[in-house]
């Protein structure tokens, strides 16, 4: 068995203390902080993104400033599933595209 690769492996999964954000703490000690109106525009179901071109299809303004997950379910041990508020579901969030967001994020800044 290949060992997990720590930038990828999430320790803890939880809400900000004020409860605004979601905060993955990874194995390799990096915490990120995800908004959720961000991700719910990053989704990257086949309803959000063509499949065959790659070019995002969910249009902004579509999604409300104050969508948030009602529910977050574990799929497997490599992915986050959200149940947005504006009934949106279809999303597979893999943890390594959730490092990669971050990451990205990070490097912006």
């Amino acid at each position: 068995m290949t060992p997990r690769d720590a930038r990828v492996e999430p320790m803890e999964i939880a809400p900000t203390e004020d409860a605004a954000r979601l905060r993955i703490r990874w194995k390799d000690g990096v915490a990120s902080e995800f908004a959720p109106r961000d991700l719910r525009l990053l989704c990257p179901c086949a309803g959000c993104v063509d499949e065959i071109t790659g070019v995002r299809t969910l249009h902004p303004d579509a999604v409300d400033g104050g969508v948030y997950p009602t529910a977050i379910h574990y799929v497997g041990r490599y992915a986050l599933q959200f149940v947005w508020s504006d009934g949106h579901s279809t999303g597979i969030y893999t943890f390594e595209y959730l490092r990669q967001l971050a990451d990205s994020a990070e490097r912006r800044r």
